[in-house]
């Protein structure tokens, strides 16, 4: 992002102004997707990057806000204000020079609260005179310390209590940009010399996977349009051959397989990049099934959709089991929260809970749709044991009965570090995201 604003794009306070009010709307319980789509086309580049930036380190910016007024301004002149603080957080790769960003966040206050914009200023330079003392002085709370809502905290700390402070940290951290190549159209290997010949650095992870050195826009890819290679992180590509299986475990040609909550279609995609299927693609949001179809259309395959809820079989299923079922599960989301970093400020203590429960539903409605000598696939991209393996612990217990029995090829909790052994050999940022895969097997 410039330094100097306006230089190449839109002046700096227009967009610490959208960025306000994005922050307020999270605040308020929107999503940062939903308030973004909203955004003027302009703006919404500039505007999603300081965003992002602020999301990660609010926490802190909420801790420091609080020691320098402690009476909280209204909700619009907090939210500018701890935005600029973020912004302005040591150790955060500020993407602005301090000088800069105070003199466009009293301008952006003067155009949207005149009466604040001497506050925010005063607030603004004394953060900067006094900020080593100020951030020292806030690191004994954790919400502070590691940005993430206390609850969050505390959850993360009792599922994983060698690993917590890494998680939280990795949770703040830019995600690398992983790719997936149609692997009916060619292999890793192959697209790596296309990129190389544009000049843009990437190394291969498997046949089909790549990592770029740098993020681009989509558009920049070569072939994307056509259909050739995807945006898919690394731990969400192990779906794909976790499903299908390998040697003589894996679905013969014609397979009918599930997946029962599509959308926006990766999974969908890869399957059918991998293996000549049978498969429905269902989920319950018409909306977003409408995406599921047009990455399929960009990648020229073919699929059953159907707008469905998959607990409610009786409304949607033909009575013919699946040879396999893929369920990637609706869940908290908290293993992808660098890439949404609004998750965790939207969350609540009862949402783990609340899925869980649906995990479960769906679990015990598909399950019967497997036909003998099936499989089902159970997926969360979430670090919280109660939506990974404490969940499959319970579905086993509860199907005992039919011995179902668990695939030790099941990766079961992948943290997204880069100790975990999920992709050895691999500098730190090209870990994968957190997420959590049991393979379960029908007698």
């Amino acid at each position: 992002m410039s330094a100097s604003p306006g230089a190449l794009g839109p002046p700096l306070a227009r967009l610490l102004d959208q960025t306000a009010d994005a922050v307020a709307a999270v605040r308020s319980g929107r999503s940062l997707t939903e308030v973004l789509a909203r955004c003027p086309v302009d703006l919404k580049p500039g505007t999603q990057a300081l965003a992002f930036h602020v999301l990660r380190w609010w926490g802190g910016a909420q801790a420091v806000r609080a020691k320098l007024a402690p009476k909280a301004p209204p909700p619009n002149v907090d939210a500018l204000l701890c935005s600029a603080i973020a912004l302005l957080w040591p150790g955060s790769g500020p993407p602005y020079a301090e000088h800069t960003l105070v003199d466009q966040a009293v301008t952006a206050a003067r155009q949207r609260t005149p009466a604040a914009a001497n506050f925010i200023n005063a607030v603004l330079r004394r953060f900067v005179r006094e900020r080593d003392a100020l951030v020292a002085a806030v690191q004994s709370q954790p919400v502070a310390a590691f940005n993430h809502p206390l609850w969050w905290i505390e959850r993360i700390k009792q599922d994983w209590p060698q690993q917590w402070a890494a998680l939280l940290t990795e949770a703040n951290r830019h995600p690398p940009m992983a790719l997936r190549v149609n692997a009916r159209r060619g292999t890793a290997a192959a697209y790596l010399s296309r990129l190389v010949a544009q000049g843009r650095g990437a190394r291969v992870v498997g046949e089909q996977a790549l990592v770029l050195d740098k993020p681009l826009p989509v558009q920049e890819l070569p072939g994307f349009a056509e259909g050739e290679v995807s945006v898919q992180d690394l731990s969400a590509q192990r779906a794909g051959p976790l499903l299908l299986g390998e040697g003589s475990q894996r679905l013969p040609a014609g397979a009918r397989v599930l997946d029962a909550c599509s959308a926006p279609g990766g999974k969908t995609a890869q399957l059918l990049e991998l293996a000549d299927l049978d498969l429905t693609a269902l989920d319950s949001d018409p909306l977003r099934l409408a995406r599921v179809q047009e990455t399929l259309n960009r990648l020229q395959l073919k699929a059953h959709l159907q707008a469905a809820d998959a607990r409610e079989p009786a409304r949607w299923w033909d009575g013919r089991p699946f040879d396999a079922i893929l369920l990637d599960a609706p869940c908290t989301a908290s293993g992808i929260v660098r890439r949404h970093p609004d998750v965790r400020w939207l969350r609540r203590p009862d949402d783990v809970v609340a899925l869980a429960r649906i995990q479960a539903e769906l679990l015990d409605a598909l399950w019967p749709l497997v036909k003998p000598g099936g499989r089902l696939l159970y997926a969360t991209c979430s670090l919280f044991r109660l939506e990974g393996q404490q969940q499959i612990d319970a579905f086993l217990q509860r199907h005992g009965a039919d011995k179902p029995w668990l695939d030790p090829a099941s990766p079961g909790h992948l943290p997204g570090l880069p100790d975990n052994g999920q992709r050895p050999g691999l500098a730190d940022e090209t870990s994968g995201d957190g997420f959590f895969y049991a393979l379960i097997h029908k007698p």
